[in-house]
């Protein structure tokens, strides 16, 4: 796990009913680690860092609990930011590449009619803001990766076996 994509995933078969396997996890979590906070509803399970190692950029695992056909269960992982911090830099990214496109077809439209193309400055303002808003989110991912890794290892934990992150 050297490199943390943006949202880390993973998919993986346990050979026991969903029940099973959701009380297996949130069991082995709440024991090995008093201090995890686990959330547990029927077929999904959150993971949180402790809250007073808690950060603006600490993710969390949530995990979802399908019955498959055969008894099984898939479990489909995702790590990622709390709620508000994804939802900050979506939006963040939504507004600002709406005022980048706003910004280029006025600055367009005004070099075009050979008037002074002040929208081109909302373009570029813009861009630069997305651009920031990126390497936020990157420096805010490295800030977040040990979190993420220790994660991992509980959940590996919890299962018994290894489980290979895709980058997402």
């Amino acid at each position: 796990m050297s490199t943390i994509g943006i949202r880390p995933n993973f998919t993986q078969h346990l050979p026991l009913p969903p029940d099973e396997a959701q009380a297996s996890i949130v069991g082995t979590v709440r024991s090995e680690s008093e201090d995890f906070e686990v959330k547990s509803f029927p077929g999904f399970v959150c993971v949180r860092i402790p809250t007073e190692e808690r950060h603006f950029w600490s993710p969390r695992l949530n995990l979802s609990l399908e019955p498959e056909d055969d008894g099984s269960t898939r479990i489909e992982g995702i790590y990622g930011p709390n709620a508000n911090v994804w939802s900050l830099f979506l939006y963040g990214y939504l507004i600002t590449a709406s005022f980048a496109i706003f910004g280029g077809s006025l600055g367009f439209a005004q070099w075009q009619l050979g008037r002074t193309a002040w929208g081109l400055w909302i373009f570029w303002t813009s861009l630069i803001l997305i651009v920031a808003l990126y390497l936020l989110a990157r420096i805010g991912r490295k800030l977040g990766a040990p979190q993420t890794a220790r994660l991992h290892q509980l959940y590996e934990l919890a299962i018994g076996r290894t489980v290979e992150l895709q980058n997402g």
